[in-house]
């Protein structure tokens, strides 16, 4: 199967405005974002699926320049969004990301493709329930199983989140969850970008590690927060509120 990463990107936010393109040691956050990714072995091709929306195409101009693959499509039914830009770059097999963490581990996104492709599961991930960081969470699904979710629903809470159609129904999709090891077992620690709080840790991280070791692990970031515990602490009053661990109200 062709393994290709999609990663959403908007640049508009309520809590934390064009955090995509916000400088990181140089460089947007969404080339550090697609940096990691590509360290990956397993995915052959990142593609920015963003918005038709004017102010997106910033996104847009930043990959033709960067030669990055990219896709516009609806700002509201994502999943349709995701499923076109997979299909104009020929993926058959989805990691479904966000522009908005710039902590993926490209070993764990290897690991939970190699559990897909073992072929007992329609769905693998792991943040059904909180064991990794948050930020480290990735989505692994084939293209035919999203055409077939979208196909099903037209409820927009299923076009805006990718997968929830599929981890709300484990009777109906064989589903594997990835427990993080107890090295890496923080579900405490915030590693993606939703408030200022998030951005302060995240540049003071990739200060720390990145000159070094461009290739962090996420090993490395729990080992350097151990000794850091003031800015362990930056962010954890900020709250989540999109993930599958998340149940509706």
């Amino acid at each position: 199967m062709r393994v290709i990463a999609t990663v959403e990107a908007r640049m508009s936010s309520t809590r934390l405005p064009g955090k995509t393109m916000m400088p990181l040691l140089g460089k947007p956050v969404l080339d550090r974002v697609i940096e990691r990714i590509r360290w990956s072995q397993r995915v052959e091709e990142v593609v920015v699926a963003t918005t038709t929306d004017t102010a997106d195409g910033v996104i847009v101009e930043h990959c033709n320049d960067e030669k990055i693959r990219c896709f516009r499509g609806s700002e509201e039914d994502v999943l349709g969004r995701v499923i076109t830009a997979a299909q104009n770059y020929q993926g058959e097999l989805l990691v479904q990301l966000g522009a908005d963490c710039p902590f993926y581990d490209p070993d764990l996104i290897d690991q939970m493709v190699d559990i897909y492709l073992a072929g007992e599961y329609d769905y693998v991930t792991n943040d059904m329930e909180p064991t990794y960081p948050e930020g480290v969470d990735a989505h692994v699904v084939a293209l035919k199983t999203l055409e077939e979710v979208a196909g099903k629903t037209s409820n927009n809470k299923d076009r805006e989140d990718v997968v929830r159609y599929i981890f709300e129904r484990p009777e109906e999709y064989r589903i594997f969850n990835l427990r993080a090891p107890s090295e890496l077992y923080a579900p405490e620690v915030r590693l993606t970008l939703d408030y200022q709080e998030d951005f302060v840790l995240t540049e003071a991280i990739y200060s720390a590690l990145y000159p070094d070791y461009p290739r962090f692990t996420t090993s490395d970031v729990l080992s350097f927060l151990e000794t850091r515990p003031e800015l362990r602490s930056i962010n954890t009053h900020c709250e989540q509120l999109s993930a599958p661990y998340k149940k509706e109200s």
